[in-house]
């Protein structure tokens, strides 16, 4: 293709983007950088009665918060503009009225009930499909059954009317997917569909086909429930005259539930206790909040790169990217056809890389503000040390203040398992010995420091430190198992160690 490639997504605005939805962005954007391109938003909101408020601004603060770069479109501005398709009402009119002077669509006047009893007919036909097509238009109430001048005089008295596509009855109709490979379609299976609406506004075939022609859209990457239409807006392009330069499509696998089997809902996410949006989002209508990726911890870099691999394979080992890397990287070729699980535990393992990789500069002034709004005094420098010690133990920020409940607590009780396998004599003398130590320790209290006081001091009393050390650890933190015990005793300061020797010992015996 010679021409710059171009690529738009182009949600609706009728409630929060599904995280589907930010793939099916990522993909576009990962391909458009890749090849040297732009990316489009385009804001498709002509059903208005699905229209929900704020679900525009949500949608741009979604794709800014993950990283997406909008090169033109909605909330950016661009030479196409307006991006709203309720704004291009005209552009869609003009067009529907040229097919229908060239004969290639025409008016329907049928109401709701007609429509009913036709399928109804047609069921009880066995008829293959219960459809509006080239068999049952010549039945219907339409520009092709009625006469001119009745079909004026019901305009002219504002009689609803839709503008239908005029199917071709025996065509085959071919696309070549760039996932997928070939697609045909005989044109009997697709039905005559409305363009134009009532309301004077586009139905999303025909609206989609002429802003995508109009905005110079190279390349449609979008979602697989599409696949069934894209038959149809090959014909539309074909129509308008437009073929020659018709994108090239993509129809993306769809993300599939945990166990692997339908396509992932909210009600999924619900049951599986995992956000499916983006941001948290409140329904402006109820007032009900769903739960979002941002708002339970996950970073922007992490929750690109697990879903950049959901239904996308480099070919390599790697499993950590930077977006650089993606871009670098992808390749559409590689694109699944199959469905992909959405695995939350494995966005929980990137997040866990992640933060690990975070400076503890970052992170410390969140783990401060729970510190002192837990009660507890907690200067920047002890909240850097707390990160350093236990950011590798988390899957999110938030719970590193969590896990270090032993260092801002003193125990109140001790594991009993611990206590009945390791505290004997030798644990009883080493604690006394260690304490007797400390408190004539007169150094820097560093990890370093520690770890020599605490060898030498064991090494005078003659006891084996390999053995004593689960001991050890159960007195300063009434557990058998934690971080690294030497930085535990850094942070909590020499103080408090010797109080909690003592105090275990005293409880104990």
């Amino acid at each position: 293709m010679s021409r710059p490639v171009r690529v738009r997504f182009a949600p609706s605005p009728t409630g929060p983007l599904h995280i589907g939805g930010v793939r099916t962005a990522l993909y576009n954007y990962l391909f458009a950088r890749k090849m040297g391109g732009k990316m489009l938003l385009r804001i498709e909101d002509t059903d208005q009665n699905r229209f929900v408020p704020g679900a525009e601004e949500y949608i741009l603060e979604s794709l800014k918060w993950v990283g997406i770069e909008i090169d033109e479109g909605q909330g950016t501005g661009g030479p196409h503009a307006p991006y709203r398709q309720s704004e291009r009402r005209e552009i869609y009119q003009k067009e529907a009225q040229r097919l229908v002077n060239e004969g290639k669509a025409y008016y329907a006047f049928d109401t709701a009930e007609e429509l009913d009893a036709m399928r109804k007919r047609l069921e009880e036909a066995n008829a293959p499909a219960a459809q509006y097509n080239a068999i049952t238009r010549m039945q219907m109430r339409n520009s092709l059954t009625m006469k001119p001048e009745d079909v004026r005089a019901r305009m002219d008295a504002g009689e609803p009317f839709v503008i239908r596509l005029k199917t071709p009855r025996k065509e085959e109709v071919r696309l070549n997917d760039m996932i997928r490979g070939w697609v045909n379609v005989h044109s009997s299976a697709i039905d005559d569909k409305v363009l134009l609406k009532s309301d004077g506004l586009p139905t999303y075939h025909l609206a989609n086909i002429v802003d995508d022609h109009l905005m110079e859209i190279t390349h449609v990457i979008r979602g697989e429930e599409w696949l069934p239409s894209a038959p149809l807006h090959v014909l539309l392009y074909r129509y308008l005259g437009w073929e020659d330069t018709m994108p090239q499509f993509a129809h993306l696998p769809l993300l599939l539930k945990p166990e692997g089997n339908g396509k992932l809902s909210k009600r999924d996410a619900d049951l599986g206790g995992f956000p499916i949006f983006p941001l948290q989002w409140t329904d402006p209508f109820t007032g009900v909040t769903a739960r979002g990726f941002r708002e339970d911890g996950y970073l922007p870099e992490a929750t690109i790169n697990f879903l950049a691999l959901l239904g996308w394979n480099p070919g390599t080992e790697q499993e950590l990217f930077t977006m650089d890397e993606l871009i670098a990287s992808f390749d559409i070729a590689q694109v699944h056809k199959a469905g992909a699980r959405f695995d939350i535990q494995k966005a929980q393992w990137f997040n866990h890389q992640y933060i690990r990789l975070q400076p503890d500069a970052d992170l410390a002034p969140a783990v401060q503000q729970q510190a002192e709004a837990a009660g507890f005094s907690c200067s920047l420098e002890k909240a850097e040390k707390i990160t350093a010690l236990l950011k590798g133990r988390v899957n999110f920020a938030h719970e590193i203040f969590t896990e270090a409940g032993t260092i801002f607590n003193a125990p109140t009780t001790y594991d009993e398992a611990i206590v009945t396998a390791k505290w004997n004599d030798d644990a009883k003398k080493a604690v006394a010995v260690f304490r007797d130590a400390l408190q004539s320790f007169a150094g820097d209290f560093i990890a370093d420091n520690i770890k020599h006081t605490l060898g030498n001091a064991m090494q005078q009393a003659g006891i084996k430190q390999g053995k004593i050390m689960q001991a050890m650890r159960l007195a300063l933190t009434g557990s058998g198992a934690g971080p690294d015990l030497m930085l535990t005793m850094e942070i909590i300061g020499k103080d408090e160690t010797v109080k909690r020797l003592e105090k275990s010992l005293a409880t104990l015996g």
